[in-house]
């Protein structure tokens, strides 16, 4: 199928059920986003978007794709076939009897289409039986949604239309699916007017002050349709039955003779045929005997030079006769043409059959099927071979530069997904920047610079900054290769770096085994010291889980604490750094590089923050700090109103039930009142580690 089907298809989903849902029923019948209307596209695709609707919406199949016929027939008069489609006939029937036709001008332009055939038959109670020819099985149910919409939107109409028939035709040779529906025909009359009436419509029409030779008449109308009309069918009615021998008694005048010599007929319609009951070639177009030669031998069986191709019947006069209504398209067969024609493309006609019942035979009035003039060129033709009379002239010129618009349209159609292929790549690299620069740099910060503007140094009057680094971390390197330790330091970096994100502290920067964090910077926060003791908690109890390449057991570090003031600003441009400046910075370093292994130094500021908030802390005593002489300093042990999985930000699950807990699944900040603002962002972490 051209990609236009399974265009209309998307922009049907989008507009009922919205984008969400077409980007969700897309992924699951696993086909692309965008389709290109001149494209071909292989009939799975539309089968496997049709399916997956149906199980979406919890519909039948033809619940679906009678949506989709009604939706289907708005979408085309949107895309401006609007014109063509309302031209096609004076009422159902003739719109109908025509479908035929319109398909064999599209396929004009759309040489791929493999469009359904349709054959009407009028039955004397009014009703009408459209018989529907396809090669895809399944769709059927796609007409009475079509039809119903022509019905309502041209001819003010309301039909019932109903699977009758299932069957194969014998006189069929493609196109094997084979439909009949029931079509009946129920005039659509307004509200007002029904609301308004309710006596019999004789009486109706004496009420208003109609004669009775009119109510006769309408009577008659009433007898001869079945059915009551809408105002304007009622005046032509009266028109047309009291004018009789204006309209209906018309009789065309035919001449004694036929005044016209066989010469100049067959120099007129140069493709006509005349054949017999047995196939017989009685007569034949001059231009049409150039082209197949064996035609100028009279009484030859036209079936051994020709082929159907639409519709798709057994060459026989009975099948041409029951689809004497549609055009017939027939084909030179390749092993009948002279040797130097048999490597050219075949020449098709396409044309009407008309049954002279006086002599028996059947006349095909056809011209040459050309879409382009590289098709002339090919079947060594030319414009002159075709009647001045014959439209096929103009066809093939104005097709012609209907298909160099179609082939730009085709190439912007192309250009323009390219481009949004390529807007939603730069799209999601902008991402990957912006997500590389926040990393680099606080958000806010981040921005302004985006922006071009200079971000000022500010000041913080509160905050507590952490400094670790690996003990004996000289040692390791000079006794290991410098991939395990790069592979060890990523091990343990990526832990410290999820654990500020739990505790919702920034994260300064590293260098070599040294880590710096900072709490109440740059978005002033009240529990700073909070959130930086329970992120050093949870450093120790994460470095635990990285191996020493070294001795093979876990590494150990050092971790320092203190609070204060700082000063904070971007420092360069070329890699710019978001930076603390301060003796509070030197302080928290001397922590640092004072502390023991596998311990949490403390200075006196971060205690007196500390000792009121539910942590277990103990008095190293006075030590000898370097520039900064004798102070009494703290070690920080455990936070006593939080777990370790509260503390490692992880989910913890009942034991035995294989369920993760209420408190603890949902919320793993949830016991830890003294601390909560610390833990603020742990529930959301903790959520996304139980859903992985």
């Amino acid at each position: 199928m051209y990609g236009f089907i399974n265009t209309c298809l998307k922009s049907l989903v989008i507009d009922k059920f919205g984008e969400e849902t077409w980007n969700k029923l897309r992924a699951e019948a696993g086909v692309e986003d965008t389709f290109m209307t001149y494209e071909v596209y292989k009939d799975e695709i539309t089968m496997r978007l049709v399916a997956e609707a149906c199980r979406l919406l919890d519909v039948e199949a033809s619940v679906v794709l009678r949506l989709f016929g009604e939706y289907f027939f708005e979408f085309c008069k949107r895309s401006g076939y609007d014109h063509m489609l309302r031209t096609l006939g004076a009422n159902l029937f003739e719109f109908m009897e025509n479908l035929d036709a319109l398909h064999g001008y599209l396929s004009l332009s759309y040489k791929e289409m493999n469009a359904p055939s349709f054959r009407v038959e009028k039955n004397s109670d009014g009703t009408m039986l459209l018989h529907y020819y396809s090669d895809r099985r399944g769709l059927c149910h796609i007409v009475p949604g079509i039809i119903g919409a022509v019905a309502k939107d041209f001819f003010s109409s309301r039909i019932e239309m109903e699977v009758v028939n299932q069957m194969e035709e014998v006189e069929r040779t493609g196109k094997k699916e084979h439909v009949v529906f029931l079509i009946t025909l129920r005039p659509a009359f307004s509200e007002k007017m029904c609301s308004r009436n309710t006596a019999s419509p004789p009486q109706r029409v004496q009420a208003s002050g109609c004669r009775h030779g009119e109510v006769e008449i309408l009577k008659q109308i009433k007898k001869h349709t079945g059915a009551w009309r809408n105002h304007w069918e009622t005046v032509r009615s009266l028109v047309q039955l009291g004018k009789g021998k204006l309209l209906r008694g018309f009789e065309p005048v035919y001449p004694d003779e036929l005044c016209i010599d066989l010469k100049t007929f067959c120099n007129a319609f140069p493709f006509h045929i005349v054949f017999d009951e047995e196939l017989r070639v009685r007569q034949a177009g001059v231009t049409v005997q150039k082209i197949v030669p064996g035609l100028q031998t009279m009484g030859i069986q036209l079936d051994q030079y020709f082929t159907i191709l639409h519709p798709e019947v057994t060459f026989t006069i009975a099948s041409i006769r029951k689809f004497i209504n549609s055009h017939f398209v027939l084909q030179t067969r390749r092993d009948m043409m002279p040797e130097c024609w048999k490597e050219t493309p075949m020449l098709e006609l396409r044309g009407q059959m008309l049954w002279m019942a006086s002599l028996h035979c059947m006349l095909y009035q056809a011209s040459p099927l050309l879409r382009s003039l590289q098709e002339l060129e090919e079947r060594r033709m030319y414009l002159s071979d075709i009647a001045p009379h014959d439209a096929t002239r103009h066809l093939i010129l104005l097709n012609q530069q209907r298909l160099a618009e179609m082939e730009l349209s085709s190439q912007l159609e192309r250009k323009k997904e390219q481009l949004r292929q390529l807007s939603q790549h730069l799209e999601q690299e902008k991402q990957k920047t912006e997500n590389l620069l926040y990393a680099m740099l606080p958000k806010h910060v981040a921005n302004q610079l985006k922006e071009g503007k200079r971000v000022e140094a500010g000041e913080f009057k509160e905050c507590t900054i952490l400094f670790s680094d690996v003990v004996t971390f000289t040692n390791i390197c000079s006794q290991c290769e410098p991939i395990q330790i790069v592979f060890m330091l990523n091990s343990m970096y990526l832990r410290f770096d999820r654990l500020t994100t739990v505790h919702n502290v920034y994260k300064v920067e590293t260098i070599g085994d040294a880590y710096m964090v900072v709490g109440g910077v740059p978005i002033p926060v009240s529990s700073h010291a909070e959130r930086v003791a329970n992120f050093a908690l949870g450093m120790i109890m994460a470095a635990k889980e990285v191996t020493n390449p070294v001795t093979g057991g876990p590494i150990q570090i050092r971790v320092g604490l203190h609070s204060g003031p700082v000063l904070a600003g971007v420092v360069g441009e070329k890699m710019p750094r978001y930076c603390l400046f301060g003796d509070t910075v030197n302080t928290a370093s001397r922590m640092e590089s004072h502390g023991l292994p596998d311990q949490i130094h403390l200075s006196p500021t971060v205690y007196h923050a500390l000792r009121e908030k539910g942590f277990q802390l103990e008095e190293r005593g006075e030590i000898e700090v370097k520039g900064k002489g004798r102070m009494r300093t703290y070690f920080l042990l455990k936070n006593l109103r939080a777990t370790y999985s509260e503390i490692m930000g992880r989910c913890t699950r009942e034991a035995g039930s294989g369920q993760e807990s209420v408190h603890a699944g949902l919320d793993c900040s949830a016991e830890l009142p003294s601390f909560r603002p610390s833990l603020q962002r742990t529930p959301s972490f903790c959520s996304f580690l139980c859903n992985t």
